[in-house]
C-alpha cells in the first residue's frame, strides 16, 4: 500500500468484508450463528439471572455471575455485525463505531482474563487453605477483585485503541475481518516499521501474559497440595473442582495467543476469522456448560427456579434442556 493515499479523521469509514468469500455458505453460516449467539445469550443470561436471585452467593457463585455478564456484552459487541455481513456484501462501519468496538472487545476480553486469574485465586485459597476460605474470600476482597478486573481491563484497552486509531490508515480501508479486531486494523496502517505493534505487545503482556502467569502459579501451587493429599478420593474431588476451569482457560489463552502474540508479517485474514470464530462464538457458548451448569450450586439454584415458574416439575430434572444436556453434577 501506498502513502499517497491517506486517510485521517472520524468522517472515514470501514468496509468490513466479513465472509464475502463464502457466497453459497452464508444462508447456512447465518443459521448456524444465529442459533450459537441464541444459546449463548439464553445461558449466560440464565447463569446471571439465577445467581442474582440467590440472597447467599459464595465467591465462585459471584465470579460466576461477573463471567456472565462479560460475556453477554462481549457477543453484543462481535456477533450482530458478523451476522450482518452474511446477510449483505460487505457491512460499513464508522470511524468511531470501529474504535468503539475494538475498546469494548478488548476490554472485555480483558476484563476476563483478570477474572480467570481471580477465580484461580479462589480455587487456590479453597483447595490449600479450606480452613481460612471464608476468611481470606471475603465478600470485599471479591468486590474489589472485580472492580479492579474491569478497570484495568479498560484502561488498557483504551490506551492500545487510541494508539491504534491514531495510525494514517491507506485509501483501501476494507477490513478482511467481520469486526474491527486489532490486527485486522493494524494491517490498513501505511507504516513499514514494528513501531505501531508496540502498544499491542504492551497490551498483551498486560492482559494476556501477566494473568496467565497468575493462573499457572495458582494452579502449581495447587497441584504441589494435591500430591499431599493421601486419599484418591480426595484428590480426584479437588482435581474436578479445577479441571472445568483448566480447560476452558487454555482454549481462551491458545486462541488469544495465536492472534495477538505474533508479527504483523504472519497475518493470514482467512486464518485468523477462522480462529476467532472459536473465541467469539463457541467459547461464549461453552461457559455456561463447561462451567456453570456442571456446577452443583448452580444446579441447585436452577432447580430451585424451575420449582418457583414450574410448580411440580422440580424433581423431574429431565424436564428442563440443560439437565438432558448435563445429567451428571460435578462441584465447582
Amino acid at each position: 500500500m501506498e502513502r499517497d493515499n491517506v486517510s485521517t479523521g472520524a468522517t472515514m469509514e470501514f468496509l468490513l468484508l466479513g465472509f464475502s468469500e463464502l457466497l453459497c455458505l452464508r444462508v447456512l453460516l447465518f443459521l448456524i450463528f444465529l442459533i450459537v449467539h441464541l444459546l449463548t445469550l439464553a445461558g449466560n443470561m440464565m447463569i446471571f439471572a439465577a445467581v442474582v436471585m440467590e440472597p447467599s452467593r459464595p465467591p465462585m457463585l459471584f465470579f460466576l455471575c461477573q463471567l456472565s455478564a462479560i460475556e453477554l456484552c462481549y457477543t453484543l459487541v462481535i456477533v450482530p455485525k458478523a451476522l450482518l455481513s452474511l446477510v449483505v456484501d460487505g457491512s460499513t462501519i464508522s470511524f468511531l463505531g470501529c474504535a468503539a468496538q475494538m475498546h469494548l472487545f478488548v476490554a472485555l476480553g480483558g476484563a476476563e482474563c483478570f477474572l480467570l486469574a481471580a477465580m484461580s485465586y479462589d480455587r487456590y485459597v479453597a483447595i490449600c487453605q479450606p480452613l481460612r476460605y471464608a476468611a481470606v474470600m471475603s465478600e470485599g476482597l471479591c468486590l474489589r477483585l472485580a472492580l479492579m478486573c474491569g478497570l484495568g481491563a479498560f484502561a488498557v484497552a483504551l490506551g492500545l485503541t487510541a494508539a491504534v486509531f491514531r495510525l494514517p490508515f491507506c485509501q483501501s480501508h476494507r477490513i478482511d475481518h467481520f469486526f474491527c479486531d486489532v490486527p485486522a486494523v493494524l494491517h490498513l496502517a501505511c507504516t513499514q516499521s514494528y513501531t505501531p505493534e508496540l502498544p499491542l505487545l504492551a497490551a498483551c503482556v498486560l492482559l494476556l501474559l501477566l494473568p496467565f502467569l497468575l493462573i499457572l502459579v495458582s494452579y502449581v501451587c495447587i497441584a504441589v497440595a494435591l500430591l499431599h493429599i493421601a486419599s484418591s478420593v480426595g484428590r480426584g474431588k479437588a482435581f474436578s473442582t479445577c479441571i472445568s476451569q483448566l480447560a476452558i482457560t487454555l482454549l481462551h489463552y491458545g486462541c488469544a495467543t495465536f492472534i495477538y502474540i505474533r508479527p504483523k508479517s504472519s497475518y493470514s485474514p482467512a486464518r485468523d476469522k477462522v480462529v476467532s470464530l472459536v473465541y467469539t462464538n463457541l467459547t461464549p457458548l461453552m461457559y455456561p456448560l463447561i462451567y456453570s451448569l456442571k456446577n452443583k450450586e448452580i444446579r441447585g439454584i436452577l432447580r430451585k427456579m424451575e420449582d418457583q415458574f414450574w410448580p411440580g416439575r422440580g424433581g423431574k430434572e429431565a424436564t428442563s434442556l440443560f439437565y438432558l444436556l448435563l445429567p451428571s453434577p460435578v462441584s465447582l
